[in-house]
């Protein structure tokens, strides 16, 4: 099991998704950026190292959202998400080809890699609440 932590990202109401770019596994996909955890980090510091090393993005981690665990072929991930506030961004993508700003309400009509999938929808259910 790799464990992988993103990033629920506001900016106002819109979350942030990025695109897999061509080369990369799970490549024309959409996702929560993020990445794997190092053996002695924790979730919130390797969350924000991910994110300044392939987005030289920083943000606010807020809390934890949710977990979700996907199995694909020869190996499984366990997804730690947490809900975070952009602070700086210089629009740099490193893995990535595309990004945009998406309401929770229209997230699971994205393309999204498999593993994000339960995380958009608990976000689309929630939409419009506190979370």
């Amino acid at each position: 099991m790799i464990k992988v932590v993103c990033g629920i990202i506001y900016q106002q109401d819109n979350i942030f998704i990025c695109r897999r770019k061509e080369g990369k596994s799970l490549s024309g996909f959409w996702e929560f950026p993020g990445g794997k955890i190092e053996d002695g980090e924790k979730h919130e510091e390797s969350l924000k190292r991910e994110l300044m090393e392939e987005l030289k993005m920083e943000v606010d981690v807020i809390g934890y959202f949710d977990t979700a665990i996907h199995h694909y072929q020869g190996f499984s991930i366990e997804l730690i998400a947490y809900k975070c506030t952009l602070v700086r961004w210089e629009h740099y993508l490193s893995d990535h080809d595309r990004f945009n700003w998406v309401s929770p309400k229209v997230l699971t009509q994205w393309k999204l890699a498999p593993a994000d999938i339960p995380l958009a929808e608990k976000l689309r259910q929630k939409a419009g609440s506190n979370i």
